[in-house]
């Protein structure tokens, strides 16, 4: 774009302060993903979809502080191009509308239009465009990335058009759209907002705390944990360079950077990384800890590096010993707690129901945990509320050292029944939510929903934690749920497996054959 050009792009983006409303914003994003319907799968809608987005929202804020630049200094187009005038720099030829002239080898020219902007930006955007297969003409032929363009270009996404707080409502709209239209494999990146806001609320992170998602997916724990301090204090620029977050897919990763830039977040920390095995935040040898460790990560992950958790240079292992190779859940407690700062740290971790009550590795590092203390509270959810899975899954709660109030008990919440039916998926209402939430805060006994039990009583159980052996919802009729006959037939089978165990042994002191 030459000089010309910019003053009269700056020209028409100042001229044009016309707000935008989040439904309209919301609807016109919409739109854009409907425009690649037939020539791409709509999992696949989200590596396109947002890095476009992003560039247009870059390309035309940076026009509007051009044009502010050039109204403060009279018109000097030199002062106007300063960095020092800008929050992100953009280099000659790669603005939106240099794309937009291009009516040949559209992708090609995107590519290079990203890699400009990465490179002109290396410690805030570099690859947070990601690694579409833009130049593919077979899934995206210039025809459809024209009509992709020119639909982004009908609305300016300038600040004084779009708030930050509006855009990154809309944000979150689209993420929310793209997994409920590929929801088996939206499990990777999206977690309901709902059990979300649930557990940042049970942790309760405070202005100035650090907040650390090591399977943060599109950002969604970190974006609420800005929701929750602002609804505290309103300065939200207070968690500014004290959140971290770590995911292994790249394209996930860019947008969890898209997502914190656009909700008007300037420091913070995504790194693009296997966390097991190659965790991001570290201080010499050791992790490094933060107040608040909260994620959903990937349910009963196998191969996730347990051969080298054997040796971790962490410790990790340390707490229980080594989890087994089919299921990761373990690990990711571990990960997480030694991740927590002493005293004040604390986590909240989602967990599929097994965690709970499975033998083996898992039972003794499940024991180690209870006999230390660590753990606060669990929460049995009700069934299919997570995309991918209609298992009913579970939150549990842990703290680095314990109020002493609370000392040697544990709050087991069955929460079940707590949920509206949908016809693809079930929803954790707000008020199911404030339900949970209170009777983690009361920590103590509820009939038929919540139990506190003791040291003595979780021993009783073989320090199994399997939901309704502490409590059974109330029902109607005599008649088991579902859910309730699935956990009494798994307890019942880790039961015969470990009577197995015992006698096998009892027989190997006698020299009997098993």
């Amino acid at each position: 774009m030459t000089e010309d050009e910019a003053r009269a792009a700056a020209r028409s983006i100042g001229e044009d302060v016309s707000v935008i409303t989040l439904s309209e914003l919301e609807q016109h994003l919409g739109r854009a993903a409907d425009l690649l319907r037939g020539s791409i799968d709509q999992a696949d809608f989200k590596q396109f979809i947002f890095p476009l987005m992003f560039f247009k929202r870059l390309s035309d804020v940076y026009l509007e502080e051009y044009a502010a630049a050039l109204e403060e200094s009279g018109g000097d187009h030199e002062f106007a191009a300063f960095a020092e005038n800008h929050r992100f720099m953009i280099p000659h030829g790669s603005l939106w509308d240099d794309v937009r002239t291009r009516t040949d080898n559209v992708g090609q020219a995107l590519v290079t239009a990203f890699r400009g902007i990465e490179q002109a930006n290396p410690d805030t955007l570099y690859g947070i465009f990601g690694n579409a297969p833009w130049t593919n003409k077979e899934k995206l032929p210039d025809r459809k990335l024209l009509d992709l363009i020119e639909h982004f270009s009908r609305r300016p996404l300038t600040n004084a058009a779009v708030a930050p707080d509006v855009f990154g409502n809309a944000y979150e709209y689209l993420i929310k759209r793209f997994a409920d239209q590929s929801n088996k494999k939206a499990g990777e990146y999206y977690t309901p907002r709902s059990v979300v806001r649930l557990m940042v609320n049970m942790l309760d992170p405070q202005e100035g705390e650090t907040v650390y998602d090591p399977a943060c997916g599109t950002g969604g724990m970190l974006i609420e944990v800005i929701e929750h301090v602002k609804a505290a204090s309103g300065r939200a620029e207070l968690l500014f360079g004290k959140l971290f977050g770590q995911e292994k897919v790249l394209a996930t990763s860019a947008i969890a950077r898209m997502n914190l830039l656009l909700h008007g977040i300037e420091d913070f920390k995504v790194i693009r990384e296997d966390t097991l095995r190659s965790p991001a935040f570290f201080l010499g040898d050791r992790l490094a800890a933060f107040d608040c460790v909260i994620a959903n990560p990937p349910f009963s992950l196998k191969k996730w590096g347990e051969v080298e958790w054997v040796s971790d240079r962490y410790g990790r292992n340390g707490l229980g010993g080594v989890p087994p190779a089919s299921y990761a859940d373990w690990a990711w407690v571990q990960h997480m707690f030694t991740s927590a700062a002493d005293p004040h740290g604390r986590v909240a971790v989602v967990l599929p129901q097994g965690a709970l009550f499975r033998g083996g590795a898992e039972g003794r590092i499940r024991t180690n945990f209870l006999r230390h203390d660590r753990i606060e509270a669990v929460i049995g959810l009700g069934p299919n509320l997570f995309y991918g899975t209609g298992l009913a899954a579970s939150i549990m709660v842990l703290r680095r050292r314990r109020d002493p109030a609370r000392a040697g008990k544990l709050l087991v919440v069955n929460a079940e029944q707590l949920y509206r039916k949908g016809r693809n998926q079930n929803t954790l209402e707000p008020e199911h939510a404030d339900e949970i939430l209170t009777a983690f805060q009361k920590f103590e006994n509820v009939d038929g929903f919540a139990h506190v039990a003791d040291t003595a009583e979780i021993e009783a159980n073989g320090y199994n934690l399997n939901i309704p052996l502490y409590v059974t919802p109330k029902q109607d009729h005599d008649q088991p749920t579902l859910a309730e006959a699935i956990a009494s037939l798994e307890t019942a089978h880790e039961r015969a497996r470990q009577t197995r165990a015992a006698f096998e042994a009892e027989l190997a002191k006698w020299g009997l054959p098993a």
